[in-house]
């Protein structure tokens, strides 16, 4: 399952790895070619946070896809 995100801050960072940290299974947070262990908070920091990042479990994740809903991105207003 994916879904988009975008962490604007630090504090975003870390709620989203404690989430994930919380899961059983595998969580993997992308951009471009560059995936990173979605468990990792070094490893998601290290990506370009100005960017939406795609997020992809490999598990039962409704109740963590439904806690980072509130990270989703918000759509450009033309």
């Amino acid at each position: 399952m994916e879904t988009r995100v975008k962490l604007n801050t630090v504090d975003d960072v870390k709620e989203f790895v404690r989430l994930a940290g919380k899961c059983d299974f595998d969580i993997d947070v992308f951009y471009n070619r560059i995936i990173i262990d979605g468990k990792s908070i070094l490893g998601v920091l290290s990506l370009d946070l100005t960017n939406v990042l795609t997020v992809r479990c490999y598990g039962d994740c409704e109740s963590f896809m439904a806690k980072i809903a509130k990270f989703a991105p918000q759509e450009a207003v033309a």
